[in-house]
């Protein structure tokens, strides 16, 4: 495995890097470059673009990579971190064969006609919630009247905080808003600059909860599903030209891959290590806190690991269009793809 320079925390807010993706459509070739073997036998040299830096939701990919799993496949899998214009240019244009993004900048980026294709989801559900701190008096969300969210500034976070609050019988006119970028939002809390914020559960509320001990609430976007819809955040994508052209290595990758999170699924312990083994520079408590907590959510019971619905897409379309976050639809069913998954069952996770 090859890495490179750790690129600064970006936004995964929606809208802003479109213009940047219609600019990279223009120049993309569309074609997945012809792989090279790197003198080392029958591998073929394949990269992988993340959507953030190294995580336990990451943790299934660290671990086939770590245990030979892409080699066994004839992969010799490079994972980079992601660049400024955002993944799908990168992939689309074939600098990239995979990438992993989140279905709120896949959407905008097919409808900017760069043409990527989601082919599994490393999550089932979203896991994203807003986090304030326990003593802001935050229960539910119409308790963020009169509170401030300090977030990107990004039209996806308004539009949706927005909607939970007036489901919820509450006024979003006074919900104030701040462009606060990248921060540590528990310290920004702490501090008073902003009341709550939008973070992974997995990651960021357990960190603040169990490695530092800040005692935080947080309202789980899939508990208000009646109110805004599910997505798929992150997800595997390539090109269409690489499922055209090279299916086969599709398929090879997300067979490896499948491993991987089979591992993470059935024993999180492993899965920890192997990743802290690759990114030593992690924090080996949330690493371990995270991996155990995700190892029962990478798949729904009895399901296949990455498999997608087509009504959650649809649905997150419709979504985006009906608040003005698309400006027409469009065909949520060619966005996304099961054609190339393993159709096993996930493991069940350990038992606590």
């Amino acid at each position: 495995m090859h890495r490179t320079p750790r690129l600064p925390r970006r936004a995964l807010a929606l809208f802003a890097v479109v213009a940047l993706m219609a600019a990279a459509a223009a120049c993309s070739s569309g074609g997945s470059q012809d792989a090279s073997s790197d003198g080392g036998g029958d591998l073929r040299s394949v990269t992988l673009m993340l959507n953030w830096t190294p995580n336990a939701q990451h943790a299934g990919i660290y671990a086939a990579d770590e245990l030979g799993y892409y080699e066994d496949v004839g992969i010799d899998l490079e994972i980079v971190e992601p660049a400024e214009t955002g993944v799908e240019p990168v992939v689309a244009s074939g600098e990239a064969e995979f990438g992993i993004a989140q279905a709120e900048s896949l959407l905008p980026a097919r409808a900017a006609g760069i043409p990527v294709v989601s082919i599994g989801t490393l999550l089932p559900h979203n896991d994203s919630s807003l986090m304030a701190l326990a003593d802001a008096g935050i229960a539910r969300p119409r308790d963020l009247e009169d509170r401030t969210y300090g977030g990107y500034g990004g039209s996806l976070e308004t539009e949706l905080i927005n909607r939970l609050v007036e489901c919820d019988a509450g006024d979003p006119s006074k919900v104030d808003f701040v462009e606060v970028g990248n921060v540590d939002y528990l310290t920004g809390m702490q501090r008073g600059r902003f009341d709550f914020a939008w973070v992974f559960n997995g990651w960021d509320a357990l960190r603040a909860d169990t490695v530092d001990g800040v005692d935080v609430t947080t309202l789980p976007f899939i508990d208000y599903e009646e109110c805004i819809p599910d997505w798929y955040t992150p997800l595997l994508l390539t090109s269409e030209s690489t499922i055209a052209d090279d299916p086969e290595l599709v398929r090879d990758f997300l067979a490896a891959t499948a491993r991987g999170y089979d591992l993470a699924i059935s024993d999180p312990q492993q899965a920890a290590d192997l990743l802290l083994q690759a990114a030593p520079e992690l924090d080996r408590d949330l690493v371990e806190a995270s991996s155990a907590y995700h190892a029962g959510r990478f798949a729904d019971e009895g399901a296949p690991w990455g498999v997608e619905d087509a009504q959650v897409w649809s649905d997150f379309g419709d979504f985006l269009v009906g608040a003005g976050l698309l400006e027409e639809a469009i065909d949520t069913d060619a966005a996304f793809t099961n054609e190339f998954l393993p159709t096993d069952p996930a493991p069940s996770p350990p038992s606590p």
